[in-house]
């Protein structure tokens, strides 16, 4: 069986990287983690510095899709947040799913490609 590099992720993220991530301004982080506090609980390394693991990522790319995407006003998101919680995080984890997913066949696709 041939040797496949695992993929790995940090352990934390900066909120530089993370802003990049979804294109938004650090400062719109720092907005969301005072206005969704009770979803967005952050740790900080000993300087004080946000230190975001894929937990605390998938919960931004959930407040994004529904700020950002489909447009609702940030009480609108606490409220769906609130009533449908665990539904919000399901989808993302599917989502994320098929992301790999869809990776991996193009990764494939490119691969036969070049054969």
């Amino acid at each position: 069986m041939a040797y496949r590099e695992k993929d790995t992720e940090k352990m934390f993220y900066s909120i530089g990287e993370v802003a990049e991530m979804f294109h938004v301004n650090t400062s719109l982080l720092r907005f969301w983690e005072k206005e969704f506090s009770s979803i967005l609980d952050l740790s900080k390394d000993s300087k004080g510095n946000r230190q975001y693991t894929a937990q605390d990522i998938s919960k931004i790319r959930v407040l994004h899709n529904l700020i950002k995407e489909q447009g609702y006003t940030h009480e609108g998101a606490k409220k769906y947040l609130k009533e449908n919680k665990k539904e919000a995080f399901e989808r993302d984890a599917i989502y994320t799913s098929l992301l790999k997913i869809k990776e991996q066949v193009l990764a494939l696709k490119k691969m036969q490609e070049e054969v």
